[in-house]
């Protein structure tokens, strides 16, 4: 019973040793969700080969799309991505006399550059539509336009797919922004992948009008230091930079807590 994945992982560690100068190997657990454990070059040969005996037979199915479309970004030669930016976040303290709308507006978009750095994105790759925040558009005129902005730039910089907030994230923008990623990409005839931010806020036994729900975790464990300074970068929705609202909004520590994690959960469209 055993043979079949002792001589899998034997062709693995072949392709690991045949990769040439310039040549990368993506290693994919095509598990019950699939997920990348590592990738590299030939410099990382025996980082690769460590990856590979974490791995034991699961037994309980495959999540064979998840990893082949996983393989497909991979094979993509992995482009610098775009950030678009939809709404202008000025309305976060509406009470606020030391940070009006435009200066806030400008803080966020600063702190915004600031985290997509953290993250290894140039700024250059970074734009925004400066919609009205809490107001974003989920539907009609207003809607199909901004989705028409998206989807030019996912043409311009030939996106492969087009990553948007979760439907169901309770959230009016976050829904909205869902809603202008999916008809951005039926406009340029991309993938649309969501992800939950509050969603991972709802309650356990919530009812969702969902069916079957298609998706992939991927190992982020290498960059979860990044990823924490890319949400610090963000200081004004953490207390003590803007103290004259009382009640502005301030990311929870039960939402940061639920985020804080080596993993990233991604779902597709079926």
């Amino acid at each position: 019973m055993a043979a079949e994945p002792v001589r899998q992982g034997a062709r693995a560690r072949e392709l690991i040793g045949a990769a040439g100068t310039g040549g990368s190997v993506t290693l994919i657990a095509a598990g019950t969700q699939a997920r990348v454990l590592d990738a590299g070059g030939p410099d990382a040969a025996a980082r690769l080969a460590a990856a590979l005996d974490t791995l034991q037979p699961a037994g309980t199915g495959s999540d064979i799309a998840g990893a082949l479309t996983l393989a497909e970004a991979a094979l993509q030669g992995r482009p610098a991505p775009r950030v678009v930016v939809l709404t202008d976040g000025s309305m976060s303290h509406p009470s606020s006399r030391s940070h009006p709308p435009p200066r806030l507006r400008a803080l966020r978009q600063a702190e915004t550059q600031a985290a997509v750095s953290a993250l290894g994105v140039e700024r250059e790759r970074l734009h925004f539509l400066g919609l009205p925040d809490g107001r974003a558009p989920c539907a009609g005129a207003a809607m199909e336009e901004a989705a028409a902005r998206v989807a030019e730039l996912a043409r311009l910089y030939q996106a492969g797919a087009i990553l948007t907030t979760w439907e169901h994230d309770p959230h009016a923008d976050h829904v909205a922004a869902y809603a202008i990623g999916r008809s951005a990409a039926r406009v340029a005839g991309t993938r649309l992948v969501s992800y939950p931010v509050w969603g991972w806020a709802l309650p356990q036994r919530r009812r969702l009008p969902v069916g079957a729900v298609a998706g992939a975790r991927l190992d982020i464990a290498r960059h979860l230091p990044a990823k924490r300074r890319a949400i610090a970068a963000h200081a004004s929705q953490h207390p003590g930079v803007i103290a004259d609202d009382p009640n502005g909004f301030h990311l929870p520590a039960s939402l940061l807590s639920a985020v804080d994690r080596p993993f990233e959960v991604f779902l597709f469209e079926r």
